[in-house]
């Protein structure tokens, strides 16, 4: 077998696989769909095999040390990591945010244990052209001293998607955690801060209107806001002390100096971005390489779902 396997046939999986492609690894790929599987065959080159992991699983023996990235569907991302742990797989790359709720999560706590530090949350933002010159700029300044973000989801877009039961109903968690982790990954943890939520009118999630603020354990303070009933979009501000730097959309960065209004766009090397799925390429080379300090962990995922994601959705 391949010392490399890729649990899914979707975009995501495929995004994954030009990634390795490109790096000239060898592969294997299991599927669950004929017409996905035809597809990732058609844009890649490599015949996945079918009829899913389970089956998959009963047939055939991973070796301990094989490198596995989970890209399935949201509904479908704990159970088929649980699935590769009981199979004896322990060093693992799962779609974000590795399970279907907040609460599927936490209770499989303990099976999850023993694996705490070698199963990582693909969050790759945090690996994004942007961010890492963002962080060079901040460096730049003498560090960083306010930060703002918003976490604003397009309803009317997201009420006709067809997603499994569940997944709407979980969005924050789902989705926009991609930004909270993000934010907090670049300022610090949230360590004193109060939040605040209400419901709304949608049908598919209880919490439609966020407001925050703290400090971090990085002597950042922080301030959120994010109504998806109103105008909005997904944003990082962060304050220096020279600059304030926009990641709005987050693949970009505008800067506004001190003592100017004018907010100008900053250029750096987003060649990676450009050629792949953003963020994709260094991700998968810190996974392949082991090198963790930028990947997060599942034991820090399931202290952010209790501590950060929990509060601001309750």
């Amino acid at each position: 077998m391949e010392d490399i396997l890729i649990v899914g046939t979707g975009p995501m999986a495929v995004a994954y696989a030009e990634v390795l492609k490109a790096m000239k690894k060898s592969l294997m790929v299991v599927g669950r769909g004929e017409l996905s599987a035809k597809h990732f065959e058609e844009k890649i080159g490599i015949k996945p095999i079918i009829g899913g992991l389970s089956s998959f699983l009963e047939h055939n023996k991973i070796k301990s040390n094989c490198f596995v990235i989970i890209a399935v569907g949201t509904e479908a991302l704990m159970p088929s990591l649980l699935s590769l742990i009981d199979a004896g797989v322990n060093r693992i790359l799962i779609e974000k945010p590795a399970a279907i709720s907040i609460e599927e999560l936490l209770e499989n706590e303990l099976r999850l244990s023993p694996f705490l530090d070698s199963i990582f949350i693909a969050y790759n933002r945090r690996f994004y052209g942007s961010v890492i010159e963002t962080q060079r700029l901040i460096e730049e300044d003498g560090g960083l001293k306010t930060m703002h973000f918003e976490f604003t989801e397009w309803a009317h877009k997201i009420e006709p998607l067809p997603k499994a039961p569940g997944v709407k109903e979980n969005w924050f968690f789902a989705n926009s955690t991609h930004v909270v982790d993000l934010a907090f990954f670049i300022a610090g943890k949230p360590q004193n801060w109060q939040s605040y939520s209400t419901s709304g009118n949608l049908k598919w999630h209880e919490k439609t209107n966020f407001v925050g603020a703290g400090i971090t354990d990085e002597g950042v303070l922080f301030s959120y806001i994010s109504n998806w009933e109103s105008a909005g979009r997904w944003g990082i501000e962060l304050l220096t002390d020279k600059r304030r730097i926009y990641l709005k959309p987050m693949e970009k960065i505008s800067t506004q100096l001190k003592g100017s209004v004018a907010i100008v766009e900053h250029a750096f090397d987003d060649s990676l971005d450009i050629q792949f799925k953003p963020g994709l390429m260094l991700q998968v080379e810190a996974f392949l390489t082991i090198q963790d300090d930028k990947l997060i962990n599942i034991k820090n995922h399931i202290l952010n779902a209790k501590n950060v994601y929990s509060k601001i959705i309750s």
